[in-house]
Formats: C-alpha cells, structure tokens, sequence
C-alpha cells in the first residue's frame, strides 16, 4: 500500500508547480529576446561590452574586429579674430582589423555653431562635400557604401549633436575627415568665452527603440565605463587676435600652456600631459583691456549680397529704485545622472541662490527624477528658517532614477501664483534628456505664467536644452562645470533679474539701407550683454545707427557712425552667421508647432549657404570602388562619460536581451530548482 501523502508534501508539490510555471513564463520570455523582441526596450545608452580574445590559439582573429574602435583621434585648430571664432576639426578614422568598416561617430556642437564645409581625404585624395537636402544625401551615401566607395556623411540630430558615417574603411586605411564651422562669441560681464565641446553626454529616453523615427536612434549609443581611457586622442590649438589688448586668458578645464606674442596676439596649446582631454568641454575665457564690451559694426561685401554685424553695449545698470516682491520657482535635477559632482555642485548654486533672496521674496523647490516632490504646496517666504528647510531637503537626495523634465516642469508652471507678484522659475539640470523641443514649446506655452533662466551643471551639459529653454522662457542661461562659479553666477543672477537695464529697446538705421535684420524685435536688455543684430545691406557705406530705450524710466540712446565701420576681408563670415541666426530663428517656431513653409526656407537656407541644419546635410564620396568584398562591418564609436558623471546616467534600463549563456543557466536552474525544492520540503509519512 502507498504511503498517503502528507500535508506538506502536497503543499511542496503545489507550490513547485506554480515555481515550475514561473521559470517557463521567464524562460519564454528569454526565448523572445533572444529571438530579436525588443518591443520593451526603450532608446537608451548602454556601456560596451567588449568581446574577450578568441579561445583557439593561432587564431586570426585580430584585436580591431574583438575590439573595433575606428576613431584614432580628434585634432582641433580654432582662430579668434575680433568677436568671430573659425575652427577646423580634424577627426581621423583607422581600420586596423581584417574587414572593411562603417564608422558611426555622435559628436557635440556649439549651439551658435554655422558649420558650412566637410572634406573627405582618402589617401592623397580630397573631396569637397556636397550640401544636399537629408534624405537626398543618406540616399548618396548608402549608394556610395553600397558601391564599395568611401564615403563620408555629416548630419545634425539637434543643433549641439551631430552624427559622422564614415563607410569603406579598408583595412590599413587612415581616413581623414575635416569639417569646418564659424561662430559668433558673445561676451558677458566683460568676458568673451569659446568652448568647444567635448563629448555628448548620455540621454534619457523612455521612447520605445522599435517605434521610434530612425533619426532618433543615436540616443542608443555605447559608452565606455567611468574611468576608462578615450583610445581616440584629442588635441586643440587656439590663436587668439581680438584686434584689442588681451588683458588676460585663461582655461580652467584643462592644463594648458598659453604664449602671447605681443599684447594683441596668444596661442593656447593643450599641455602634452593632459590625459583624457576629450570628456569634458574645452572652457577658454579672456578679456579685453578694461574689461570693456566694445560697441561697433562689422560690414562684408560680396558679389550678390552685402551683410553687418552690430554689437552694441547696454547702458550700466540703473541706480537702486525700489523692486518689488519676487516669487522664485527652483526645479532641480536629482535623476541618476546627476549623482555625485553634478548634484553636489547644484547644492552649492542653491544655497548660494537661495542666500540672494530677500525677506520680501517667496519661493518654492521642486526635486524631480522620475517623479517629482515639492517643499510646500505654495511658495514660502524667504526666512532664514524656510531656506534652511530647502537645503536640507535637498540634502537628502544622492541622485538616482530617470530625467522626467516634461512632468516636473508643468507641476512648477502649476504651482499657486500671488498675481501681483512677478515669477522666475530656474531649472537646475545636466540636461541629458531627449525632449529638448517639446519643453521649449511648453515654456512658450506657459510665458504669461513666468520668466525662466536654465542653469546647466557639469562638464559636457547640453546646451541646447540650457540655452533652448533659457531663449524660450525670455532669461538667460548659465553653465557651470565646477562648484566654485556657484556664487558668482548666483550673483550675476540676482543682478540680472533684479531689473532690465534697457526696457522698450529699438535700434534705428538713418541713411543706411537695411533688410533682413535678426532679430526682428529685441527683448529686454539685461546687465553686461550686448545688443546683437545681423542684417543684410544695400547701397553707400553710409549713416548712422541708435540704440534707443529706458533706462531707470529715462531715456536712453547710443549712436554709430557707419563710415567708421571696419570691413571683413571675405564675405563668409557674415553670412553663415547671419544664416545660423535666421535658421536658429525659424527652428524655434517649427518646434513650436510644424510649418512646412518654415521648413522649406530652413532648407533653402541650408542649400544656398552651405550650412549643416536638420533638414540639410553633408556627403562627399571618393569614386574610386575600394571595396570588392561584401564584408563589411559596422561600428558605432563608444564615447566616454563625461567628467564627473556617474555610471548611473547610463544603466536606467535593462535590455531585454539576455547575456551569453543565460539560456543555458535558465535550462539548469529550471531542471534543479523544483527538485531542490521537493527535497527540502517533502518527507514520507510516519510507519
């Protein structure tokens, strides 16, 4: 006779079978991903994984196709002439493997950036790139790749990252692509500053990678662990000739050595022991002898078209008049990427902010990651105690989860308002979110509610996001990349927003033909900036032009003599300037909402001046067939994490694919784990 079965053994075999059911259920789930189902991942950077050697000994396997890294180095030559920066970045790309490569490198951009040439150089060859419309150049270029010829493809996937293919890469070859950008350098409080960015920090993205438009995909790209090298070398030069005496230079993010040849000339070069110098923005700041912004007019004569470039300086700030109370909103970043230095360099800027307010002002604090959290359901007044309370608040928080700015942003817009009071909101972020243009538009949206200034933190922010915001909120932008600016900028900041120092502000032109001026209106002038216009001209070098506004409520007006303006050699320099001006101009109402008017002059704009914009393209192709295999492999260019942030920016999601072996393990654990568990849990019953 049987044994009858105990309680607890019917008990164990009940709940090994719901185990049982649970690994097939995770089982068929491994089985999707690996059969390619990736309809849950999202577009997300990961880290590379690099591939171990090959296990057989002789084995042909070379270390580039274990370990293929194409980019060899990136070699940056910039001249400053007067207000005007011209640069050349010479990216080389190396196949030192066994098959032919693709080349995908993401690299960032200065938002001010007019970039107008590429050239492509294979061997002794060089080919000028074409300008064309983007889909018409991804078609040139994927014909070119698929033809066996080399070719080079530049694209812009926002104003400040910009996206290299380079196809054919045969093995032994050293390929050479040059691109060339010219850029407007405003000063502020007296100090003219380049930068030139380093590396595109990584991007929260909760879109859906199957779903999402290809031009969206390089949100997916490889990184290497914090700490590792850069294998790509990174190299600048830089001539500074601002036409005036320097009266002094400096760079505070990297070890450089600077040599003035006389009073109105240097030259930076990066100091040979500067290791890793490209994961982080170049920073190079100077003035001018009295720390004067210089007022004048640039103008540039060419066959078809003449342009100017007027920079005047505001009046100094009025005197002291009686302000009244002001509500401050600060929505602080506290996501994973923003652990560590970016989050302890935002708690500096808000104690020093918050040490700006005056005991007629009120505020509030909104914390957001994921989700976001406020101090108090309206905004405080501004005691020693309701400060305090606000830091250590923020005190609490390490910095973890994902970047949800769209969320955090309207909850701030949302907050109860005093009407009698004027608001300012201060986003607080590294700005490594994908949503740059649908917060724009929701800024614009809410302008009526308030005005608003962005503070980028770190040493690779995104400054189309900070400046983007900044623009469409009518404030300012700031960036720090260390601590210590905190209370400087939290300074300027407070000066700023204290009162304009040019309200009603329009500029005049008498005897002088203009036509296509940028800006078409100007805002309110704020402290130590100057008032920029770009236009086009017609007729005599001749007339004068006013700034006219209040000051204080008294009239204020400056004025130029044109017969003294200065002449541009070349006519370049203006016009892709002027170019960049209108096309950032008409982006921001395309962004707002979709005009296929506007398209089209953004795209004209870019075919008839040769400029890189989101609807228009570079692509050069050597004609020359290389390649006879149909071998060939694609790889995207790992970046390095920008100085000072975490690993965390990039683990916010898994993939559902799994690592090598894990079918395996599944198979194993699926096979023990209910007979553990039955021997555990099941004994026979007593005689």
């Amino acid at each position: 006779m049987k044994n009858p079965t105990t309680p607890a053994a019917a008990g164990a075999t009940k709940s090994s079978g719901f185990l049982f059911a649970f690994l097939l259920l995770v089982f068929a789930g491994v089985l999707r991903a690996e059969s390619g189902s990736n309809s849950d991942q999202t577009l997300s950077p990961y880290f590379l994984v690099k591939t171990p050697p090959a296990a057989t000994p002789g084995s042909d396997q070379s270390r580039a196709e274990r370990d293929p890294l194409p980019l060899k180095s990136t070699q940056v030559s910039a001249t400053i002439a007067g207000v005007i920066a011209d640069v050349t970045v010479t990216q080389t790309y190396a196949n030192n493997g066994q098959i032919p490569l693709e080349a995908i490198y993401i690299f960032p951009g200065s938002t001010r950036a007019a970039v107008h040439a590429l050239t492509l150089q294979v061997g002794d060859r060089r080919v000028a790139a074409t300008i064309q419309r983007r889909a018409e150049a991804r078609r040139t270029y994927e014909a070119a790749k698929s033809a066996g010829k080399t070719a080079s493809l530049l694209e812009q996937q926002r104003p400040n990252v910009f996206q290299m293919n380079v196809a054919n890469i045969l093995p032994g070859d050293e390929v050479r692509v040059e691109l060339h950008y010219t850029e407007l350098l405003i000063p502020e409080g007296g100090v003219y500053t380049f930068v030139y960015p380093g590396v595109v920090g990584p991007r929260y993205s909760n879109r859906p990678a199957n779903t999402t438009d290809p031009t969206e995909r390089w949100v997916a790209n490889p990184y290497l662990h914090a700490g590792d090298p850069d294998p790509a070398h990174f190299n600048l030069e830089l001539t500074l000739a601002p036409g005036l005496p320097i009266q002094g230079a400096n760079c505070r993010t990297h070890a450089t050595r600077v040599v003035y040849k006389n009073e109105r000339e240097a030259r930076l070069t990066l100091d040979p022991q500067e290791t890793n110098a490209g994961n982080r923005d170049f920073v190079f700041n100077y003035r001018l002898a009295g720390d004067a912004i210089q007022s004048g007019v640039i103008l540039s004569e060419g066959a078809g078209e003449n342009f100017f470039l007027l920079q005047l300086q505001p009046p100094a700030h009025p005197k002291p008049a009686q302000i009244p109370p002001r509500d401050y909103v600060f929505v602080v970043d506290i996501s994973g990427s923003m652990h560590g230095f970016p989050l302890d360099v935002a708690r500096q800027l808000m104690h020093d902010l918050l040490g700006t307010l005056r005991p007629i002002d009120t505020f509030n604090v909104l914390l957001f990651s994921g989700s976001n959290r406020t101090l108090a359901p309206a905004s405080l007044t501004a005691t020693t105690e309701n400060i305090q309370t606000a830091i250590d608040l923020l005190e609490h928080y390490e910095g973890s989860g994902s970047t949800e700015l769209l969320p955090a942003l309207k909850a701030a817009f949302a907050l109860p308002q005093n009407e009698n009071t004027a608001r300012t909101i201060s986003v607080i972020t590294d700005g490594y979110v994908t949503v740059e243009t649908e917060a724009f538009d929701l800024v614009r949206q809410n302008l009526n509610h308030a005005s608003l200034f962005a503070f980028g933190i770190g040493s690779s922010v995104n400054t189309y996001l900070i400046e983007g915001l900044a623009r469409a909120g009518q404030g300012e932008p700031f960036i720090l990349t260390e601590a210590a600016q905190g209370n400087a900028v939290a300074s300027r900041f407070r000066e700023m927003i204290a009162m304009p120092v040019l309200t009603r502000v329009k500029v005049d032109f008498e005897g002088f033909e203009t036509y296509d001026v940028e800006p078409v209106s100007i805002p309110d002038v704020l402290a130590q900036r100057p008032v920029i216009v770009f236009g086009k001209w017609r007729g005599a070098r001749a007339g004068h032009v006013t700034l006219r506004g209040l000051t204080g409520g008294e009239p204020y007006a400056q004025t130029l003599d044109l017969a003294q303006a200065g002449m541009l050699p070349t006519n370049d320099a203006l016009s892709h300037l002027w170019a960049r001006a209108r096309i950032a101009e008409l982006g921001d109402y395309v962004n707002l909402q979709h005009d296929d008017a506007r398209v089209a002059q953004i795209t004209d704009l870019g075919l008839h001046y040769s400029l890189l914009t989101k609807y228009t393209s570079f692509v050069a192709v050597d004609e020359v067939v290389r390649r006879t295999t149909p071998d060939v492999k694609t790889v995207k260019q790992p970046l390095p994490l920008p100085a000072g942030v975490p690993e965390e920016a990039v683990g916010q999601n898994i993939s559902t694919s799994p690592e090598p072996g894990s079918t395996a393990l599944l198979l194993v654990t699926l096979a023990l784990l209910p007979i553990a568990y039955l021997r555990r849990r099941w004994k026979p019953a007593t005689q």
